[in-house]
């Protein structure tokens, strides 16, 4: 009886229990720590990547960045705002990765060899609108991110990001005006 009442409390603790936890070297708490925000960084990840593969990547060099920054984690923001820092900092690290290995890729030639390991996603209607999202310019990008594939406020976003809640509302304007050219220039509108 005392062990399920053990695990009951468990699953109910709060983020910031499992984070004081995890802090003091409680692995079972890590674990479900990762397991409450996985599919939360594996969205934002897919969002900003757009490949399965790719995203899954991303999410698992957050979940090791995680382990070694829950230290780091001060408690001044909400934890998820925290974690969105983390998983765009992999998302962006993971594309400059990805640029560098293409460049030395068709430097050496060998372009051909791996240009057919990329896997089609389904045709999705909004996977079109996702894609455009992708092409947008990174704050513009994390503004999209945030307020409409995350659905938070300005606000929300403004402290996600660490900016001006007026910045962000900037960022989403311009966005919206690149967008409808984009997707103009698609035939998506």
């Amino acid at each position: 009886m005392l062990m399920m009442a053990m695990m009951l409390e468990e699953s109910d603790a709060s983020d910031s229990q499992l984070i004081g936890q995890a802090r003091d070297g409680d692995e079972t708490a890590f674990g479900k720590l990762v397991e409450r925000h996985y599919d939360f960084v594996y969205r934002v990840a897919y969002r900003w990547c757009g490949r399965r593969v790719d995203a899954e990547d991303i999410a698992q060099e957050v979940c090791i960045r995680l382990g070694r920054a829950i230290l780091s984690f001060k408690g001044n923001a909400a934890f998820s705002s925290w974690l969105y820092t983390l998983t765009l900092n992999a998302a962006r690290d993971f594309a400059r990765r990805t640029r560098r290995d293409s460049a030395k890729t068709e430097a050496y030639g060998v372009h051909a060899l791996v240009s057919g390991a990329i896997e089609p996603e389904p045709d999705d209607p909004a996977e079109a609108l996702w894609a455009a999202v992708r092409l947008l310019p990174d704050k513009q990008r994390e503004a999209v991110l945030l307020v409409y594939g995350e659905g938070l406020s300005h606000a929300a976003a403004a402290d996600a990001m660490g900016s001006a809640e007026a910045t962000v509302s900037w960022h989403i304007h311009e966005a919206k005006k690149r967008l409808k050219v984009l997707m103009r220039q698609a035939g998506e509108v």
